[in-house]
């Protein structure tokens, strides 16, 4: 089954609806004009509707032919908190508010899926449709599994799709077990003794332990962490003081640890709160430490992969699958939904050359040339 040749006949209306979305980006769990607009067109299909999950989340169910499998298609909905510096005629129409990962696409790659579901009816069982707020950084499929959704939406197995700069349009990729990253954050503020810059010998200067901290973490990954294992450590946020000749009384450290497993991750968290501490001390300073779980690491099902790895070369022939595309160190809470139900996370190639930007660049821009590719997929994982 290659790209549908109903829904690439649709292609005009279809980047009409997400260049409409990309100017009116909307933040994670305020995504009104987004789900009322999602709400609007699965109604308009004939589609069953429910709201109110996660806040802006929406569901929609399709019953195909009698069956007992249930498979559930997810798409996330919300924008980025950053400016965008592309000039199509559809940029976004609010300062500080940007669709720079694509996900205006993924709505209408899925709302374009539903529509040709809807219509046919050709699979059997039941299709749950997850329209999902809150993926950057949010974790809004987190918020959805906790308000219930499987107990009222039961699924058999679950999929997502995500554009992919990386990969030329014609491609896409999937691999089994882990193919994103863990993401957890911290924030430290380190307390010495303030003083004057002329006489450091009467301070305990938290510049001096925070650059040593900073040094001190980066042995967690190039001396605890195995070579052949991926995980990274980056502190992002440095500040300290408001003047040039005052040594400040404390600073803050901040930023993210991303692992590919587990055993890692509870690794890396443990010796975090030790090496700050322990430097903290060293130094007669101490340390006040925030360190957040954010999102596990993304896991694929072998037998989902597999799954999704045939839809692939259904749609897109036997060059169409990327061989050995590597985990990505990025992070992502459909993972949160594979921990409760088997699944698999698709990139699909949307790159346009080697300088296509990647998404959370401000000059990004999803490639309407893909939306009946990803819609395809979602059908044919549906049918196959």
């Amino acid at each position: 089954m290659p790209v549908i040749a109903e829904i690439a006949a649709r292609q005009p209306i279809l980047a009409e609806w997400r260049r409409m979305l990309h100017a009116m980006p909307e933040l994670g769990f305020e995504e009104e004009k987004t789900a009322a607009f999602v709400v609007d067109r699965l109604k308009a299909m004939g589609i069953e509707v429910h709201t109110g999950m996660a806040n802006t989340g929406v569901v929609g169910v399709i019953e195909g032919r009698p069956g007992n499998r249930r498979i559930g298609l997810r798409a996330d909905m919300d924008a980025l908190p950053m400016d965008e510096l592309g000039t199509p005629a559809w940029r976004s129409r609010t300062p500080g508010r940007f669709h720079g990962c694509g996900h205006d696409g993924h709505t209408v790659m899925l709302l374009a899926a539903a529509e040709y579901l809807a219509r046919t009816r050709a699979f059997d069982g039941t299709v749950v449709l997850i329209f999902q707020p809150a993926e950057e950084g949010l974790g809004g499929g987190r918020v959805m599994v906790e308000e219930g959704l499987f107990e009222r939406f039961p699924c058999d197995e679950i999929y997502a799709l995500h554009n992919m700069p990386l990969l030329p349009v014609g491609q896409a990729a999937v691999r089994a077990g882990a193919a994103l990253a863990s993401f957890d954050r911290f924030d430290v503020v380190i307390t010495g003794r303030g003083g004057h810059a002329a006489m450091p010998h009467k301070t305990i200067d938290p510049a001096v332990v925070m650059s040593q901290t900073v040094l001190a973490l980066q042995a967690l990954i190039s001396r605890e962490t195995d070579p052949m294992e991926s995980a990274v450590l980056s502190v992002t946020e440095m500040h300290i003081g408001t003047t040039h000749n005052v040594i400040a009384s404390e600073g803050r450290i901040a930023g993210t640890v991303r692992a590919l497993n587990e055993a890692a991750r509870a690794r890396i968290e443990a010796g975090f709160h030790r090496v700050v501490t322990h430097v903290a001390e060293a130094y007669g300073a101490s340390a006040r430490i925030e360190y957040v779980r954010e999102f596990p690491v993304l896991v694929n099902d072998a037998e989902a992969a597999e799954h999704a790895a045939r839809a692939i070369t259904d749609v897109l022939g036997p060059t169409g699958l990327a061989k050995s595309f590597p985990p990505l160190m990025a992070a992502e809470d459909f993972a949160f939904m594979l921990q409760k139900r088997p699944g698999a996370y698709i990139l699909v190639g949307q790159g346009k050359g080697p300088d296509s930007p990647m998404v959370h660049h401000p000059e990004y821009d999803f490639n309407d040339a893909i939306i009946a590719t990803g819609a395809s997929l979602f059908v044919a994982l549906v049918q196959r």
